[in-house]
């Protein structure tokens, strides 16, 4: 993550971090207990980013974080994931997951079939888990079969 930064903001559910690079946010960090465990995480993430005032696509980014944890509309499609790094497969379940409409959800055999590899329901599962920009990548509208209700 060369040339990337980070910063801090207030949300209503705790100080939040968010870390970018040359081509857009990397990820999202959630409020730990206390705002220095949620630095600490920052830097084993992201050990090569320094704290800087964010660039005005991050800003963005920031205010949309802020609404939605406000419970309030907000639409970050238009912000940029830096997602070098990340494993291809990984990166195609994002896409899939940002384009689920406001409201709706899907299931991972959902996700697994729209990348063309409906057998992989466990990979797609597995890519949600790890996934750095919650939040942006709304990743609570990817369920299991066995909860899926079609829209929430």
């Amino acid at each position: 993550m060369t040339g990337g930064g980070y910063s801090i903001f207030d949300t209503m559910i705790g100080r939040c971090g968010i870390a970018w690079g040359l081509s857009g946010v990397v990820g999202i960090q959630l409020p730990e207990a206390r705002e220095i465990e949620t630095r600490k995480r920052l830097y084993q993430l992201y050990p090569d980013a320094r704290e800087q005032r964010p660039p005005a696509n991050v800003e963005i980014a920031i205010e949309g974080v802020e609404a939605l944890l406000r419970g309030e509309a907000a639409d970050t499609s238009d912000v940029a994931l830096d997602m070098t790094g990340i494993h291809a497969f990984n990166q195609r379940v994002y896409e899939l997951t940002r384009a689920i409409p406001r409201g709706e959800t899907r299931t991972y055999g959902e996700i697994a079939k729209g990348l063309g590899a409906s057998g992989a329901v466990i990979s797609v599962a597995q890519a949600i888990g790890k996934n750095p920009c919650v939040v942006i990548v709304v990743c609570h509208s990817v369920l299991e079969a066995a909860s899926y209700t079609g829209k929430m």
